[in-house]
């Protein structure tokens, strides 16, 4: 216990050292990440409902789609650094989003896929979000989200989910 304080006391020096010695670059960072925190739910159009599940307060396809292709690559273990790269990648290609707004709709789908629990109810869950929020349109771009994170190939779960998506999304069943 006296070393994890130790440890703890010698971070905390450390922070506090460097922001003593640029407090200008200190505030600045911490104003950005203070806006970045506040205005990404109404940038990427996320509403908080009470007493309601988060991905019930999802009105954004491509938040919806992104989330879902987090969810893909959570399927088989926690994504390494290169999938969620290219998972960053193809988000600002597919939807021609800046720098900026890519991070934070990325940011938004992680917590809403820790929302749910699991990487399996994550899918089920905002598969049915976005089956009800949109018309079918966004099929064709999560399509090309799935194929680009899936370039390697599909493990088994990733195929089943993938066709239970394509079931939901194009089926006959949807309204």
């Amino acid at each position: 216990m006296p070393i994890i304080i130790a440890i703890l006391l010698a971070c905390a020096a450390a922070v506090w050292w460097w922001i003593r010695s640029n407090p200008r670059d200190a505030m600045g960072m911490a104003d950005d990440a203070l806006t970045v925190a506040r205005n990404a739910p109404r940038k990427i159009a996320f509403r908080r409902q009470t007493k309601e599940h988060p991905v019930q307060g999802i009105d954004d396809p491509v938040l919806a789609s992104v989330a879902l292709g987090f969810a893909m690559l959570e399927l088989d273990d926690l994504p390494a650094r290169e999938e969620r790269a290219r998972l960053h990648l193809l988000t600002r290609r597919i939807w021609r989003l800046s720098e900026e707004e890519a991070e934070e709709t990325l940011s938004l789908a992680r917590w809403l896929v820790a929302q749910c629990g699991s990487a399996d109810a994550a899918l089920s869950r905002i598969g049915r979000r976005l089956q009800r929020i949109d018309d079918g349109s966004a099929w064709p771009d999560l399509q090309a989200l799935i194929a680009g994170l899936g370039e390697d190939g599909l493990s088994p779960a990733q195929a089943d989910a993938f066709q239970d998506l394509h079931r939901r999304l194009t089926g006959p069943e949807r309204s």
